[in-house]
């Protein structure tokens, strides 16, 4: 008895010194977290300090220049632009650009803001967790003594200039208008999808609704019509109307890749740049797509009723896609406007990519462009069909193919050119970023990848170009080894590079990597069996023309697979964003930091000099992945052109002894 005495003695020191160690630890552990929080909180309110003052004296500065050039005592008797000389007009300009920073500046104060009550609100959690494990009350007690002291919780200087910022944008911008100011500055939900209008979700309900009807009516009326009249040719109005089915796909699909991405927390607003303020969420997306779709499926049943309905079959496509066109260059500011421009923005600079430095959204729209490839395919025959097969002297002829038509051949060189054009594209754009940063890896490596596209094009033109003699064999084996590297190259690309998988360091996640956003592994095993797949979905409308001599068999699979690529463009989506939200936006590191103020020759030199070195700027270093060393975070330097005025002096002496 004495002895088993002993031992649950020992026994329960044991346990007591065990969980004593465990607790040190533990409080060890929130301490180092809460130096961290503070550094951390200090010298970001030491910027925003910095940039606070700054934005004050250029206001000051604008403010003083148009009086001057006005005479009057403020903004309320401006005169109007086209009666300004040129330096009034940089002057005014210069009063939108301090709108636009003082908008970005509010809303880093926001996010600031959130970042010290987060903080307090996660240790305030679990340390009352602590305490409610151990029976204690010595995590109240550590919380008393250190948080609730802690110069990140204590300091208000952030509510401060957040007042002070909403008083100088109603008085200075606004015109003492604060409602008006409080809507420039108003900051959205952040993390969650803002709430659509009662009359946008009816929209959607009711768009994809009569889609999703008069898709089953379409399917039904043709099916119909080419059991009744088989000879008759139904394949240039497929291939006309495919491609507007492929953009509506793609509509809906993008619909739900931002779903997905805001809830899975994939920054996809701050990646792509956009504004936080002011984009298109998911029902905007899904009202577009049902929209159009819903103008798709008449355009088609107009055509099939096209005698009852004395249209033209011929008119009914111009008018789809001129509608379309329209709906897309529409200048008035109606039917999400800024979207719309944002989006000719990009395809411009797609275009125009050797000409300028290429960001995350233009790469990532000319990869859409890769998969949308049909789309421009089925646009280039539309124009040659309507151009050399049509006889315009009859209008209500019926769409057939005209005897030794060539539109829908590689016979005259422009088919394979606007076949290669995307991946032209992403082509120039890598050659672009190995001018703009010297790395060879990974920039000539990808342009490599798109430059197989350039042969399996050009040998798959030759081989159907050829069929008839002999060299014909040399031809197809070419463009098999073509096809076989092509989807080799971007297959291990997409899984190695574009979604980081693979990773040596993945611990548990085998084959993935080791920080992974979406909840279930499955969904990355499956996405990566499905790439596998339709990469080499090539080979079936190859195989399949080669053992059978169904009429139309290759345009039958090659109109089933184009609907599956745009899917397989939407699965490498959610992954591509996902790999670029964890590594920080890669080395491109997109910010929302407006600066008005002008860099002169001296703070040019030193920014030159600063992302010269090997390292960059250092501020938080990650691991030693190459992939993690894009993404150092920036800090801005104070530059000489923001630190010779007295009032960021005077502000940024203005600060707590803890702090």
């Amino acid at each position: 008895t004495l002895l088993l005495c002993l031992f649950t003695v020992t026994d329960e020191d044991t346990v007591k010194r065990y969980y004593a160690k465990f607790e040190e630890k533990f409080f060890q552990t929130c301490e180092k977290e809460l130096a961290k929080i503070n550094t951390f909180y200090s010298e970001k309110l030491a910027e925003a300090q910095r940039r606070f003052a700054t934005l004050q004296n250029e206001l000051q500065s604008s403010l003083d220049a148009q009086r001057e050039s006005t005479g009057a005592p403020g903004l309320r008797r401006r005169r109007a632009v086209f009666h300004l000389t040129q330096q009034e007009r940089c002057t005014h300009r210069n009063i939108k650009d301090l709108k636009l920073a003082f908008s970005e500046f509010y809303l880093s104060l926001i996010l600031l803001q959130n970042y010290q009550n987060l903080n307090f609100t996660g240790f305030r959690k679990i340390l009352k967790k602590h305490d409610k494990i151990f029976e204690t009350t010595r995590g109240a007690d550590w919380r008393v003594a250190h948080v609730e002291v802690a110069p990140f919780y204590t300091c208000k200087k952030i509510t401060q200039l957040i007042s002070e910022t909403e008083a100088l944008v109603t008085t200075e911008l606004e015109c003492g208008d604060r409602q008006r100011a409080m809507k420039r500055l108003r900051v959205p939900p952040l993390g969650a999808a803002q709430p659509a209008p009662a009359w946008t979700t009816f929209r959607v309900g009711l768009y994809c609704g009569v889609f999703i009807v008069l898709t089953v009516t379409v399917i039904i009326t043709g099916v119909a019509k080419f059991l009744s009249n088989k000879e008759h040719d139904v394949w240039p109005l497929v291939r006309i109307y495919r491609g507007g089915f492929l953009l509506i796909e793609f509509l809906f699909l993008l619909g739900i890749n931002t779903y997905g991405w805001r809830q899975a927390g994939v920054n996809h607003v701050l990646i792509f740049e956009l504004n936080p303020r002011n984009n298109l969420s998911h029902q905007h997306l899904f009202e577009i797509a049902g929209f159009l779709g819903v103008l798709w499926c008449v355009s088609i049943l107009s055509c099939l009723f096209s005698n009852p309905l004395h249209v033209p079959m011929l008119a009914n496509p111009l008018m789809l896609y001129g509608f379309f066109f329209l709906f897309l260059i529409n200048p008035f500011k109606t039917c999400y406007y800024k979207s719309r421009f944002w989006l000719l923005k990009l395809l411009f600079r797609v275009v125009t990519a050797p000409f300028h430095r290429v960001e995350f959204a233009d790469f990532w729209l000319a990869d859409q462009l890769n998969s949308l490839g049909m789309v421009l395919m089925d646009l280039e025959y539309m124009i040659c069909y309507y151009s050399m097969d049509i006889t315009w002297a009859n209008p209500y002829q019926e769409m057939d193919t005209r005897e030794g038509s060539e539109c829908h051949t590689y016979s005259y060189g422009v088919r394979a050119v606007i076949k290669c054009l995307p991946a032209w594209f992403r082509f120039v754009q890598c050659l672009r970023r190995y001018r703009d940063t010297k790395r060879a890896f990974p920039h000539l490596v990808n342009a490599g990848k798109y430059s197989t596209t350039f042969f399996a094009v050009t040998f798959t033109a030759l081989y159907h170009t050829h069929k008839d003699e002999p060299e014909n064999t040399v031809f197809f084996y070419m463009m098999i080894s073509c096809l076989v590297a092509s989807s080799c190259y971007t297959l291990i690309w997409d899984l190695k590079m574009d979604w980081g998988l693979f990773d040596r360091s993945a611990g548990e996640n085998t084959f993935l990597r080791e920080e992974i956003v979406y909840p279930q592994k499955a969904y990355y095993y499956c996405a990566i069996l499905e790439d596998v797949l339709l990469r080499f979905a090539w080979t079936i409308p190859i195989s399949v023309s080669s053992v059978t001599s169904v009429p139309h068999i290759t345009d039958i699979l090659s109109t089933i697979l184009a609907p599956l690529e745009v899917f397989r463009r939407f699965v490498w989506n959610f992954f591509r964003l996902e790999n670029e939200h964890l590594n920080n936006c890669g080395e491109f590191r997109a910010v929302r930091d407006i600066s008005v103020a002008p860099l002169n020759a001296d703070d040019q030199t030193l920014l030159e000099q600063m992302m010269d070195q090997e390292d960059g700027v250092r501020n938080r270093l990650g691991k030693k992945n190459y992939k993690r060393s894009y993404s150092m975070s920036l800090r801005r330097p104070r530059l000489a052109s923001q630190s010779k005025t007295r009032d960021t002096r005077v502000l940024i002496e203005d600060t707590d002894d803890d702090t």
